[in-house]
């Protein structure tokens, strides 16, 4: 493999985690992985309220917990406080998280069929770029 091609699969795979969610194998509630798979790039909103650490997490999760994704206050490490009865939400139960590339994801499918895809779809880019 020459550099070109693993640069440009390195920069690719960092979207994976995202796309595994909504595989059937996944642990994540159903209404998670639906919500992944109706989800934009414009669905995710960046910020550190619900941690202390930026993180990137669906707006509809946002406001299916009663908050506008589109008006929230920023956190702090040392504000944070896991007990705090203002945000009864949590991160990563009901406050999902997502990356941007949930605009590629178009369904719910087996971990082993996204697997082999990825696995086409690498070779079939790889064969692209060194042909280039």
């Amino acid at each position: 493999m020459d550099v070109v091609a693993a640069i440009a699969l390195g920069a690719d795979l960092a979207y994976s985690g995202t796309r595994f969610i909504a595989t059937q194998e996944a642990r994540a509630v159903p209404s998670y992985k639906e919500m992944v798979v109706d989800s934009k790039a414009d669905g995710i909103v960046y910020t550190s309220l619900f941690t202390g650490v930026h993180g990137s997490y669906l707006k509809g999760s946002i406001a299916n917990a009663g908050m506008d994704p589109d008006n929230l206050p920023e956190g702090s490490k040392s504000d944070m406080d896991f007990g705090n009865e203002e945000i009864s939400a949590k991160a990563w139960k009901d406050i999902w998280g997502a990356g941007q590339g949930v605009g590629n994801i178009d369904e719910i499918m087996p971990a082993r069929d996204l697997v082999l895809r990825m696995e086409r779809e690498y070779r079939e880019t790889l064969a692209h770029l060194n042909a280039a």
